[in-house]
């Protein structure tokens, strides 16, 4: 009696148990933009998260790769958000001082 050959084993590194093939996008770009442009405190924490993205999926550990994605793009999100409300602010503060001395 003779046996099918066994199935050959995935590639080394390929994902497996249905995780994505693709590394997800570390948002480092948007973190950068955001310590510079609107909020540094969000901006660097978003930045911390990003550069933690390579890290993970490279050890597999695939599910915190993509939370640490998560959590770059929610501090950027929070901190383009904080720069406008304080833009908003700083406008209204100089519009009304300076039309009060007239």
């Amino acid at each position: 009696m003779t046996y099918p050959p066994p199935p050959q084993p995935p590639p080394y590194g390929a994902p497996q148990g249905g995780y994505p093939a693709q590394q997800p996008e570390s948002n480092l770009v948007w973190g950068v933009l955001c310590a510079v442009l609107c909020c540094l405190p969000f901006g660097v924490v978003s930045i911390v998260y990003s550069s933690k993205v390579s890290g993970l999926w490279m050890q597999g550990r695939y599910a915190e790769a993509q939370t640490a994605a998560d959590n770059a793009k929610k501090w950027a999100i929070w901190g383009a958000a904080a720069g406008v409300v304080v833009g908003i602010i700083y406008a209204v503060i100089m519009f009304s001082s300076s039309s009060s001395f007239n």
